[in-house]
């Protein structure tokens, strides 16, 4: 790899780490999200000047953050549940799916090619902004909780995307949530602890997928995880964690919708220029 890189420029991508971090959290708390969006473009960018190859690139950033998201989660989830809006029926049927699903999501992983990532995450980001910011009513399935065979689908759904997505499955627990008449306040709390249950073993497993790989990895790696990605960013962002989640419960129920939405639209314009770039 190469070595061709300023003090200032390190400088330079130190800070943004540290900052970068501290959104994490924030985002975390509000949205009930890992922070992934934020994490993996800058990641990106550090491998690239760090010449890490394209080949192992993109995994490496979608590692990562799922080992960043496993303290920022838990810190996320703690603050939610101690609100008393935690929904634990919920997360106690999509638990094994769940987990099995970010499974194999992470066996996915050793062979999809890198833009793989990014078009699921245009994609299911896309439709879960429209539906937050036109809220419209043809969007909800019912006022109910599907039956649990459905529920139990849509866990190993939002396992296996959330692994490729490198996401704490925040945005598509709290889009099927509020498909059936779950307030986004409480869609937001319970899918904070998917974050527990998707970073842990889609972390190990992404450390699995990248061990054949560790030849062309940078320094410090395990698999497709950096652990010097992982030391910058975890600080920041568990400190802040708790400051979105309370943000969040002084956002009105239209406001959170709407900036949930506008943040998915954001994110998907982002990965949409850089799959046409």
């Amino acid at each position: 790899m190469s070595s061709a890189i300023s003090p200032g420029e390190l400088t330079f991508l130190a800070v943004a780490l540290v900052l970068a971090g501290g959104a994490t959290g924030i985002l975390a708390g509000v949205f009930g999200v890992g922070g992934g969006a934020v994490i993996v473009p800058i990641l990106y960018e550090i491998f690239r000047l760090a010449g890490v190859p394209e080949e192992v690139r993109m995994p490496l950033c979608v590692g990562t953050p799922l080992a960043i998201i496993i303290p920022t989660s838990i810190r996320s989830f703690m603050t939610h549940r101690a609100k008393g809006l935690v929904d634990l029926s919920i997360l106690k049927i999509w638990a094994v799916t769940v987990v099995l699903g970010v499974v194999a999501g992470s066996y996915v992983a050793r062979f999809a090619p890198p833009d793989l990532f990014k078009i699921i995450f245009v994609v299911v980001a896309a439709l879960s902004a429209l539906r937050l910011i036109f809220a419209t009513d043809r969007w909800n399935f019912g006022a109910e909780l599907a039956a649990k065979p459905i529920m139990v689908g849509y866990g190993g759904l939002i396992g296996v995307l959330s692994a490729l997505m490198s996401i704490g499955g925040g945005q598509l627990s709290s889009l099927f949530m509020t498909f059936h008449g779950r307030p986004i306040h409480q869609a937001i709390a319970t899918s904070s602890g998917l974050g527990v249950l998707i970073s842990i073993p889609g972390a190990l497993g992404f450390i699995d997928a990248g061990w054949p790989k560790m030849a062309v990895l940078p320094p410090l790696s395990l698999g497709f995880v950096s652990l010097i990605g992982f030391l910058l960013f975890v600080p920041t962002s568990v400190r802040t964690a708790p400051i979105g989640a309370r943000l969040a419960h002084r956002l009105s129920k239209r406001r959170l919708e709407v900036a949930f939405g506008l943040f998915l639209l954001v994110v998907a314009g982002r990965f949409t220029w850089s799959l046409l770039a």
